[in-house]
């Protein structure tokens, strides 16, 4: 087998991201041999060399999972916090993979959230360059109105860069709310809270309702389960390259 990086072999291996996976390097977690290593370009076979994480043997044929999960309100979508606030992992206690989830959804949002110990496929799912798109309906406060919808679409400056809706279209509205279903492209921290909020309508309640091919569905908050083969296989043919 050829010589790989070594931050390529942990991701694969599900034991992180590859992004995650270089800071493991970094922080000198990661030994080869018996030799600590701390250097992003070093290169391993998985077949032959003994690779540790923390001075535990890496598993590199662990089988890949990847877990949909309707997030609730009040989770956070990571594996551990500092606040000492429930986590998404918190709702896998059946789960014996140790996996992570693909992007984020804020604290107060809800809906679709994918976790997996695919760190190559969690990576090309939440990079901005691969273009995924996702889908939420938004509850904002007012009435938005038609010329503030092609606002998000023709794109808004924002304090971290422009920011575009692929689609931005109202479903419903009241006297005091509207109900918006909007896809992006992109995961950056709180985008779609800030995007509204800059055409001056706060966001009240957020659901991400798919992720590129793969609905949500009818799954209750709170319930996961695990991506059937074709939907896998639908994830991979996504235009990832």
């Amino acid at each position: 087998m050829p010589l790989e990086r070594l931050q390529k072999i942990l991701a694969r291996a599900g034991l992180a991201s590859r992004r995650e996976a270089e800071r493991i390097i970094q922080e000198g977690r990661v030994s080869v041999n018996g030799r600590i290593i701390t250097q992003l370009g070093f290169k391993a076979d998985p077949t032959k060399d003994y690779i540790k994480v923390d001075g535990k043997s890496i598993n590199q044929f662990e089988p890949k999972v990847i877990i949909l999960l309707n997030k609730p309100k009040g989770y956070v979508s990571t594996v551990k916090d500092p606040k000492g606030r429930p986590t998404v992992i918190d709702l896998l206690k059946k789960i014996k993979w140790r996996v992570y989830p693909v992007g984020r959804l804020d604290f107060d949002a809800e809906g679709l959230l994918f976790l997996t110990n695919d760190g190559e496929l969690a990576f090309k799912l939440s990079h901005p360059r691969f273009l995924v798109p996702r889908t939420y309906m938004v509850k904002v406060s007012g009435i938005v109105e038609e010329k503030e919808l092609l606002r998000l679409n023709r794109g808004i400056r924002l304090e971290d860069g422009v920011a575009k809706a692929e689609l931005c279209e109202l479903v419903k509205y009241s006297d005091t709310n509207s109900w918006i279903k909007i896809v992006v492209t992109e995961g950056r921290n709180r985008l779609i809270k800030r995007m509204f909020l800059a055409i001056g309508h706060p966001v009240l309640k957020l659901k991400r309702i798919q992720f590129g091919p793969i609905k949500l569905g009818k799954i209750l908050p709170g319930e996961f389960r695990f991506l059937t083969h074709e939907e896998v296989k639908k994830l991979k043919e996504i235009n990832l390259t």
